[in-house]
């Protein structure tokens, strides 16, 4: 199967994968404006492997989102093997290993970020999946992780994976990658924090450099690229073939095309309220579309970001979170006297 990363042109702008964000109706929000590549939201290998309709229905895509990567996790490689094949039935460009979640139902199930702690088994399972599939791999890690043996809580799952255990008082990216170097992986996404510094303070651009000199696949770059101009300083500084974007895109999925603008030309476009408001208007009939009613319930955290940093958007966000039909996301958002930045 043809490998569709060769084909984007770089710098490569990525819609990284977010937990109850990167639903279909958000994916195609960031489609129509620049992103090159959009992940789905992390899915279950044992649920895909059972059938879960749920899952099923959470990755499901339109054909205008391609190309669009599943990300997975898990620790089985067996399971990795049967849900790669399952994601290439499914009409899938390329499938993503989470090595990088820090949640904590995730990382307590074995998964995500507490995968780095076992190189070993990281190999397994990445070789798993590429054997699995003609699909491209990549995978999403993290700068680094600790790990004191001493005073570490034991996890479900643990004394399986006991056997692949690195003892080490911290595990990096540097690590996981020379580690699993050899083995077909087209694509790395690394968010440049740590485990233990999830979200906040600045992102360890120094380690996303490291990893670019052993690292000779696509290198995209993330972890705090909330603005045209923070993109354009990672990729100068790090060298690395892309970014991806999380968080700088909740509200703003125009930032992929403010990003290009200002990559090409120096300056980019900010959107007036108005703008805003036919883009806000957009989604919502997307979400409602997709998921019915229930969709737009989910859609409320996406309305309160979009109105995020106007004066007064307080008292709009109170009544946003309570919208229940699109008529009243439609009455709020036209009232009079519209909010300006």
């Amino acid at each position: 199967m043809p490998n569709f990363w060769d084909n984007l042109k770089k710098p490569i702008l990525a819609l990284a994968p977010m937990a109850g964000v990167t639903d279909t109706p958000f994916r195609q929000m960031c489609k129509r404006y620049g992103a090159d590549v959009i992940y789905t939201e992390f899915a279950s290998v044992d649920a895909l492997c059972h059938g879960n309709t749920t899952t099923r229905e959470m990755i499901a895509f339109e054909p205008a989102e391609q190309p669009v990567v599943c990300q997975i996790f898990g620790s089985k490689p067996e399971l990795y093997y049967k849900s790669v094949k399952i994601l290439e039935e499914m009409g899938f460009s390329g499938v993503d290993i989470n090595f990088g979640c820090p949640a904590y139902k995730v990382v307590k199930s074995g998964g995500g970020v507490k995968l780095m702690r076992n190189l070993n088994l990281c190999a397994e399972l990445v070789q798993a999946a590429c054997e699995g599939s003609s699909l491209p791999i990549s995978i999403k890690i993290r700068a680094s992780i600790r790990h004191d043996v001493n005073t570490r809580d034991k996890v479900e799952g643990e004394d399986e994976l006991d056997k692949y255990e690195c003892v080490v008082d911290k595990v990096t990216a540097l690590d996981l990658v020379n580690k699993i170097k050899h083995l077909p992986v087209t694509t790395i996404m690394l968010h440049a924090r740590s485990y233990e510094q999830p979200f906040d303070g600045e992102p360890d651009l120094q380690m996303v450099k490291e990893v670019r000199k052993i690292w000779p696949g696509i290198l995209l770059a993330n972890g705090g690229i909330n603005s045209p101009e923070k993109a354009k300083e990672v990729l100068e500084e790090t060298s690395a073939d892309g970014v991806g974007i999380a968080r700088g895109s909740w509200g703003r999925p125009w930032i992929f095309q403010q990003i290009k603008d200002y990559l090409a030309t120096g300056q980019y476009k900010t959107l007036t309220w108005d703008e805003i408001k036919q883009v806000l208007q957009q989604h919502a009939e997307l979400a409602l579309l997709v998921k019915g009613s229930y969709g737009l319930i989910e859609f409320r955290k996406h309305l309160v970001w979009y109105v995020k940093g106007f004066p007064g958007a307080s008292e709009l966000r109170a009544k946003l979170v309570q919208v229940k039909s699109i008529t009243e996301v439609k009455e709020i958002i036209h009232r009079p006297n519209p909010l300006t930045y």
